[in-house]
């Protein structure tokens, strides 16, 4: 395919290594916390019905990131490459809205027979006006981007993450009913803020407390109440019927199962992965958030 804006030559082949969605449902979590700062991102208008994403590389192996309209024909794609089945993506040049360098995605993979992946060069009659190439994230800091893509890997590898979580080290309680999780013992809270203890003087040292958890709770509990912008919580299928949502705000995200526990992430909490145990409030909570989610087709 070719892009059909001034940056890509028209007659310049893209040589097609991967696609994404970028729908209210499904979008890079890099771009932002949800669907409308993820299209403000690629400097794109926030259409309900999204877009698709297509990187690879020109003949002269610069990086682009191809913006189409054909939702369905990149969802295809990504169903059969998923399915180990191959799938020739060639949007028509007519569903390209606009062709932007660079990458937002680390990829492992470069296309054959042109050079080494790079940045193209700037358009000289853009005058300065050309959009900066796009880049992934440093994963040697850490920051809002970092927390996001965290959270995507724990709903990936739900499984792997709960594993690492001893209920009764974590939450007081073998069955994991407590009242809110932390990295040890210790004090608790629900999903409604309210403080409890599990000894006799947890509360007055502090052990277990986490003010950036209360605030996250009370965050996700407000969008109850008043729904944030699409994509801020998306729900994904789960086994058992269970549903696997994420919440993302200013600072936070929230992995969780609606038949289990959540995980939280802090940007003031570099790398850290902080458990909430269900207790009498989170069932609730994530059933109410789930109802306002939005879900892939």
């Amino acid at each position: 395919m070719a892009g059909t804006d001034d940056t890509v030559a028209e007659d310049d082949a893209l040589f097609v290594l991967t696609a994404v969605l970028l729908t209210p449902a499904q979008f890079p979590s890099v771009l932002g916390d949800d669907y409308v700062a993820a299209c403000a991102a690629l400097g794109l208008e926030p259409y309900a019905e999204g877009y698709g994403l297509v990187l690879g590389q020109d003949s002269g192996g610069a990086r682009w990131t191809v913006v189409v309209e054909d939702v369905s024909l990149v969802a295809v794609a990504i169903a059969s490459w998923d399915c180990g089945m191959e799938y020739d993506l060639s949007p028509d040049d007519r569903s390209v809205v606009c062709a932007l360098p660079g990458w937002p995605l680390a990829l492992a993979v470069a296309a054959p027979g042109v050079p080494e992946p790079h940045d193209p060069e700037p358009d000289p009659d853009a005058e300065g006006t050309a959009p900066a190439p796009l880049t992934p994230p440093d994963t040697e800091v850490w920051g809002a981007a970092q927390r996001r893509l965290g959270a995507d890997e724990i709903a990936l590898q739900w499984s792997a993450w709960r594993e690492q979580i001893d209920d009764e080290t974590a939450f007081g309680r073998p069955d994991g009913d407590a009242r809110e999780g932390q990295p040890a013992g210790g004090a608790t809270e629900d999903a409604e803020g309210r403080g409890a203890k599990d000894d006799g003087d947890a509360e007055e040292n502090g052990s277990g407390r986490h003010p950036g958890v209360r605030k996250v709770l009370e965050a996700a509990l407000a969008y109850v109440a008043t729904p944030p912008p699409p994509g801020r919580i998306r729900s994904a299928f789960a086994p058992g019927g269970a549903r696997t949502l994420r919440v993302d705000g200013p600072g936070w995200s929230l992995v969780a199962r609606t038949d289990d526990i959540a995980f939280v992430l802090l940007d003031e909490e570099p790398g850290e992965v902080l458990p909430v145990g269900r207790g009498p409030a989170l069932p609730g909570l994530l059933k109410s958030l789930d109802e306002l989610a939005v879900r892939p087709a």
